[in-house]
């Protein structure tokens, strides 16, 4: 119910060394920018400054109360531990040894944070050049009112909202006002061709889908009379140029949940448990359809908690995080890092620009200055060889200069990992060098640097460790909510994947001689069902509960995890012999630092060969591959006698001098292989460096193994071809 502004609810009891998040802000322009008038915000303002600011942050906290929710009682002895139904409920997996771990809808965190956070800053966006401002409690409220909208448009309990856009306050409110509404978020990759949205929005029923731009808008327009449970489209960024029948603006959207009480959102809000569904994130579909991964709302509200913990991030008050919006919502480690656990502990959420991966995250970087950062390792990778370019065109004293600090300061990290205390030319060396490129990268505030999502080379780690940027990294899936081991400055190790998130478990099955078995979690981290999929959700839990993630690694005795590949990817060759590609294409990378992509053959073969990208300059337009050749390959080609400078002078000419030196480092990762069946016999370097668009890569940059095996059938049948001669 609603209450008048005289009267007011218990809210959960306030931190006393916290300002008064129920003041109304002193300066509504800065806490009210997406209230501001449609000429300064253009085409994305979302709602006018008067009906923004006419509802102070303490009626906010009269607008429903978590109380109700928080008697129920998530587990009933009925309920299993999974399910495929969207609108069912599961057990959830409550870990004996940590009962002060509750459960909590969404709702329940975000009115929490809110009695905490509500007058800092939330979202950080750019428009017209200059950056605004978004406080947790108008936040809240722009989250009620999308909820109203889409309850307005005829969103039905269970049923989704697809969100097809790039990262922006608009997708977050959308998001979130999509679980207070009772609905499910799906994210859908904005890479996606129409085929694919079709797949996701018809497996989802979504009743409305949020696009960002009129490229997007066309997708839907196309699959549209295929999608029968589609009653409406929500644009922003940019408006339609014409007016379509059911497709909305964001203004006119959020101005129809106008005309829906809030008594009716409140009654919605206070009926959600914390084991049913709110988010469903789809597999990227490597190794077939894209699987529904049903998270519940205990998955989310736990893991933004817990895991991020386990991660160091820290409350606001001890610290507000400052973070950078910028990967794949639709995955869920963005979804997780960025949108849920910025709410749960009062983090400032700023937005990259859309082109952020083809050169403008760097600029975002150094005028926002995170306190933490995640990056896919194919991001850092760009950055590594951003700046081995500029260091190559700079003048000889400065080049060395950088290359004695990173190398004074790499032998320190790697033999005093554990140590706070560093030598005097280490110290110098950081004060001298390397601060000033970490001031030039936006990392000079930064002292949380995360990646997962695909392994990471020891270059690029060492790398890093020569700028004194320790790069930490999380292990999970989306089958378990994002993180379910997690490193940090007070759990690393170099090359593992950090300790289990406190009040989550792990076992290794199947373990071979040196203790190398299939990784399996259980916890509240893990998901509810794949929808609709009854068979692989059997598949992928036991009937203990136990999630088979299908990954190979092993545990140290400190209880570190090391991953070293996936069932799936083993090869076993004609001879029997069972042969994990990761380590192999990780060495062939690291002794040959020219290659980009490295991806071994072999399985019901005789004996394995590789096929070989080399590092490639960017279109600036598309992030596709070009043929000319990085500074850093180029200056590898002038070493060993080669003038090369792009891709077609090497493989269209044969190059006799790269393909020499390439074939040396195939040889001295051969001496090093554990057995001679490992050994790489043929190898071929390809014209083009692997991409999302050439279908290599998924949309976090991972291989995709089974399109390279059809795509580059022809060479790899010309390798074993020849054998029969």
């Amino acid at each position: 119910m609603t209450h008048s502004p005289g009267t007011r609810r218990n809210f959960p009891p306030r931190d006393p060394s916290m300002p008064d998040s129920r003041e109304t802000p002193q300066d509504s322009r800065q806490d009210s920018s997406l209230g501001a008038t449609q000429e300064n915000l253009g085409t994305s303002s979302l709602t006018d400054g008067h009906t923004l600011s006419k509802e102070s942050p303490s009626q906010v906290l009269d607008l429903s109360s978590p109380e109700k929710a928080k008697d129920a009682q998530p587990n009933s002895p009925e309920e299993a531990l999974w399910t495929t139904r969207a609108d069912g409920r599961v057990r959830l997996r409550i870990d004996p040894s940590c009962p002060q771990q509750s459960s909590y809808t969404v709702h329940q965190m975000f009115y929490e944070a809110l009695d905490k956070y509500g007058h800092l800053h939330a979202l950080g966006f750019k428009r017209q050049g200059s950056w605004e401002h978004v406080s947790y409690s108008q936040y809240y409220l722009l989250a009620r009112k999308a909820a109203k909208g889409f309850l307005k448009l005829g969103l039905e309990p269970a049923h989704s909202v697809a969100i097809l856009g790039f990262n922006s306050p608009e997708w977050f409110f959308s998001a979130v006002g999509t679980v207070f509404a009772g609905g499910i978020v799906t994210g859908i990759y904005t890479t996606s061709t129409p085929e694919a949205c079709q797949y996701i929005a018809h497996d989802c029923r979504a009743n409305v889908i949020v696009v960002d731009t009129q490229k997007q808008l066309e997708k839907i327009l196309k699959i549209w009379k295929n999608l029968p449970h589609l009653k409406a489209v929500v644009t922003y960024r940019e408006p339609p140029p014409e007016r379509i029948a059911n497709v909305h603006t964001m203004e006119e959207f959020m101005e129809l949940g106008d005309q829906v009480p809030e008594a009716d959102l409140d009654t919605i809000i206070n009926a959600q448990q914390p084991n049913q569904c709110c988010v469903l994130v789809y597999t990227s579909g490597t190794t077939g359809s894209p699987k529904g991964v049903m998270l519940s709302q205990d998955n989310i509200t736990w893991t933004a908690r817990y895991g991020s913990q386990a991660g160091d991030i820290q409350p606001a008050e001890v610290q507000q995080e400052v973070v950078v919006s910028y990967l794949p919502l639709s995955h869920v480690a963005a979804q997780i890092y960025d949108l849920w656990t910025g709410l749960q502990w009062g983090a400032q959420v700023c937005f990259a620009e859309p082109d952020a991966l083809k050169g403008s995250l760097v600029d975002t970087l150094r005028e926002v200055q995170p306190t933490s950062h995640m990056g896919v390792p194919r991001v850092w990778e760009k950055i590594m060889e951003r700046i081995q370019e500029v260091a190559a065109q700079s003048g000889f004293i400065r080049r060395k200069m950088l290359l004695w600090a990173m190398s004074v300061t790499l032998e320190q990290n790697l033999t005093c990992l554990g140590s706070d205390l560093k030598p005097f030319t280490a110290r110098l060396a950081d004060y001298l060098v390397l601060a000033k490129v970490r001031q030039a990268l936006g990392f000079a505030k930064c002292e949380k640097s995360f990646y997962g999502a695909a392994p990471m080379t020891a270059d690029t780690q060492h790398f890093f460790l020569g700028l004194n940027i320790r790069l930490y990294s999380g292990y999970g899936l989306s089958e378990t909510s994002g993180p379910h081991f997690m490193s940090s400055p007070r759990n690393y190790r170099l090359y593992s994947s950090g300790k289990v998130v406190p009040g989550c478990q792990a076992k290794l099955v199947n373990q071979d001689a040196e203790g190398t078995g299939e990784i399996c979690l259980w916890g509240r981290t893990v998901f509810m069902g794949y929808l609709n999929m009854e068979d692989k959700t059997r598949e992928a839990i036991d009937a203990d509960g136990w999630l088979h993630t299908g990954d190979v690694g092993r545990l140290d005795a400190d209880g570190f995890l090391y991953i070293t590949g996936r069932l799936k990817e083993l090869i076993i060759t004609a001879g029997g012999e069972n042969v994990p590609p990761m380590p192999i294409e990780e060495a062939v990378k690291t002794e040959l630092p020219i290659v980009s992509c490295a991806m071994l053959i072999g399985d019901q073969r005789k004996f394995l060969s590789m096929l070989l990208t080399l590092k490639c300059t960017l279109d600036p337009d598309t992030s596709d591959p070009t043929d000319n050749l990085t500074e850093q390959v180029v200056e590898f080609c002038q070493r060993v006698g080669s003038n090369a400078t792009t891709v077609s002078d090497i493989v269209g000419k044969k190059d006799q001098a790269v393909y020499q030196a390439i074939e040396e480092g195939i040889q001295r990762v051969n001496r090093n292989a554990a057995a001679r069946p490992h050994h790489i016999q043929k190898w071929a370097i390809l014209q083009r460096d692997f991409s999302i668009s050439g279908g290599e890569l998924g949309p976090t940059m991972k291989l995709k193994r089974l399109t390279v095996l059809e795509k580059y059938k022809d060479v790899i049948d010309s390798f074993y071809q020849e054998q029969k001669k």
